[in-house]
């Protein structure tokens, strides 16, 4: 394709390793070339981006990765987009497979909704779209004021099951938690598996963390002749000693999550599944953050594979534990920016997605 009749350019919003490599599969698949532009870190550690060729009138998509410089990628893509709308261009979509900050998106005890701070700088940047993959939840689609396109990478994963877990009809889909149920339950419909879920005190999902409803009351400040309002006294929650509902017993137990960060939780399921009979344990994630020492213990773990897709570099991390594995999801990617420049419809990209997947 034409690159100047194309009416679009793609570039990488920094010039690291994973994120050039996985916008040159995004731009080989488009038939277009990668934008020329250049982003860097001045001696002062300002963030600077020089666009190298006119983007007047055109469609503009910004891929970028999140590295474990989190902040760092915030501001290049920030800067990129004032920079591309400083120049004339007709839109500008962010292509995020990972987007960040998503697990802060709940109003905490005295803290703040980080992810919904985020969109607006986004917009207030330039972009007039989003394109990016499995968002923590799906909710925070709403904070944006312009479109966003969830992608899903199930596809690919429940893929890689069917063509290279042998025996995969031997095996049970197991959610770590109640919260995560519906998403391992999508997956055991339509690969038509049997279903476990993990559920009692060795686990601590975000729906546990504290949050602004249980912050104590002042202690006296009652005025003179006024009694205060009596609450009933709410008892404290308690969790179950650990249960697995449902029979792993003999099968290949497969752990399906959108975030794969800090793993003590994971290495902690499997070796509960472990115990229960289960004799392979494999983990599919969408994004791969895979943080501090999360390598090594998995590599000493009972999980004998974490699979996880591309939207996040993690090169270092497959190189510390040979378990980890990689999916592709360029294509869908792909797919996606050809159908926003044309205009055409997102839907063939979500069939047979169910709702909560």
């Amino acid at each position: 394709m034409n690159v100047s009749r194309s009416g679009y350019r793609v570039f990488s919003a920094n010039s690291s390793t994973a994120c050039i490599e996985l916008a040159k599969k995004i731009t080989e698949r488009l038939g277009v070339e990668l934008g020329k532009s250049v982003v860097y870190q001045g001696s002062n550690s300002e963030t600077k981006v020089e666009v190298q060729e006119s983007v007047r009138g055109q469609d503009i998509f910004i891929i970028q990765t999140i590295p474990r410089d989190v902040n760092t990628a915030i501001m290049e893509l920030l800067v990129m987009a004032y920079a591309l709308k400083t120049n004339c261009a007709k839109n500008i979509i962010g292509v995020i497979p990972y987007f960040p900050y998503s697990k802060q998106c709940k109003m905490r005890k005295r803290g703040s909704i980080v992810c919904k701070l985020l969109a607006s700088m986004l917009a207030k940047a330039g972009l007039t779209h989003i394109i990016t993959m499995d968002l923590h939840q799906k909710e925070i689609q709403g904070f944006f004021s312009f479109p966003v396109d969830n992608l899903r990478a199930s596809p690919f994963l429940i893929q890689y099951i069917q063509e290279e877990i042998p025996d995969y009809r031997n095996a049970v889909i197991v959610a770590r938690s109640p919260s995560s149920a519906k998403r391992a339950q999508s997956y055991a419909e339509r690969l038509r598996l049997g279903l476990a879920v993990m559920h009692g005190e060795a686990h601590h999902s975000e729906l546990d963390m504290p949050d602004g409803r249980q912050s104590p009351p002042p202690l006296s400040r009652t005025t003179p002749g006024h009694t205060g309002l009596e609450l009933p006294l709410m008892m404290a929650k308690e969790k179950p000693p650990i249960t697995v509902v449902g029979d792993v017993g003999g099968r290949i137990a497969i752990i399906v999550d959108d975030i794969i960060d800090d793993v003590e939780d994971f290495v902690a399921t499997a070796e509960i599944l472990k115990e229960r009979g289960a004799y392979k344990i494999y983990i599919m994630a969408t994004h791969g953050l895979l943080s501090a020492d999360a390598p090594r213990l998995l590599e000493d773990s009972a999980i004998d594979e974490v699979v996880v897709t591309n939207t996040v570099p993690h090169e270092v991390q497959k190189l510390q534990c040979p378990k980890i594995k990689t999916v592709d999801v360029s294509m869908i990617l792909a797919e996606a920016i050809r159908r926003t420049h044309n205009g055409e419809s997102m839907a063939y990209l979500f069939r047979n997605i169910a709702v909560d997947d």
